[in-house]
Order: structure tokens, then C-alpha cells, then sequence
């Protein structure tokens, strides 16, 4: 079920935070669809308007400026939810991974998706391409989730930043 991915992917995120574009923390601070709280994450997207879609998602109506990044993956250890057969395997639903995960989690309830999300952190896998569920996400639309990842393989994903423009640390904002 585990698979090699590698090619490039893209995240759009708060400019504040451009020094540090590989951190995961902020999912770890907040959660997300595939990581419970505490959990790290780095969420990507496989095309650049997907990656602006899912940062956009809570400014509906005024896009906010953001910062938008590439990175060269390749990674081992990663499994493909947007094949069917693969679901089945894993006896996962569709409304499983497009659950409402921030309601579920407000219940104090654990949303399927990080059910899963654990199961598969505790099997060693590094991460996941799954459907993008943001509004206006295009069909087709995937994104790659890392909960492991480095500059080097086998879990690379490493910035693109062959001139050197991203600030090294947060002196910049001051």
C-alpha cells in the first residue's frame, strides 16, 4: 500500500511565517483535516491554484496576501487515498476523509479522518495525496500531506529556493 511519490508541490501561507516554510507547527498548533492537534504536518498541493485555494479557504470573499512556495519531493512511505482500491483496503469511505473534521472534533469526538491519520502515522507511513475538499477546489484537485519529512530522502521535501530570497529567520518582521 506504501508508495514512492516524488515531483513537485506547492504551499501558499501566511508571509509572516515565510522563514520558515517546512515547520508543520502551525497544523500541530491548530490540527487539520489529517493531523490531530499536537500532530505536525506539512499540507501541499499538486497544482499552484490548489495550493491558493487551500490557504484562501477562510477568506471567501477578499483574498489575503499570501506567500507561495515549491518543493522538490521525493518521498517513500506515502499512501495514495484518491485510489478507490486503496480505500477499500483500508476500509475507508469517501465521507470518511470529507468529514466534517472541526465539527466532529468540537464534539469531542475523534473525526475519522485523524482516526485514520494515526493509524496510518503508527503503520510508518510519511504522509498521504488525497482530495482536496476546500471550497472551490477543482475535481481533481489533490494534495500531499507529509507527517514526515526532510531535506534528504527517503522523506524529502525540501523548499525550493535556488536564490536565496526567503528570510533565514524572524528579524525580518520587526
Amino acid at each position: 500500500m506504501k508508495q514512492h511519490w516524488a515531483g513537485v508541490v506547492y504551499r501558499a501561507h501566511h508571509p509572516r511565517w515565510a522563514f520558515a516554510p517546512d515547520s508543520g507547527e502551525g497544523a500541530a498548533r491548530f490540527g487539520g483535516r489529517f493531523n490531530p492537534l499536537g500532530t505536525p504536518a506539512l499540507y501541499t498541493a499538486l497544482r499552484l491554484q490548489g495550493a491558493w485555494t487551500e490557504a484562501q479557504q477562510g477568506f471567501p470573499f477578499k483574498a489575503q496576501p499570501m506567500t507561495l512556495m515549491a518543493y522538490q519531493v521525493d518521498c517513500a512511505d506515502m499512501v495514495d487515498l484518491t485510489d478507490a482500491a486503496i480505500l477499500a483496503a483500508l476500509g475507508v469511505t469517501g465521507a470518511d476523509l470529507a468529514c466534517a473534521w472541526e465539527d466532529v472534533a468540537d464534539r469531542g469526538q475523534e473525526p475519522p479522518s485523524w482516526a485514520l491519520a494515526r493509524r496510518l502515522i503508527g503503520e510508518g507511513c510519511a504522509g498521504i495525496l488525497a482530495p482536496s475538499f476546500a471550497a472551490g477546489a477543482q475535481p481533481g484537485d489533490v494534495n500531499a500531506i507529509f507527517w514526515r519529512w526532510s531535506p534528504v530522502p527517503p522523506h524529502q521535501v525540501q523548499v525550493v529556493d535556488d536564490a536565496g530570497r526567503l528570510p533565514r529567520d524572524d528579524a525580518s518582521w520587526r
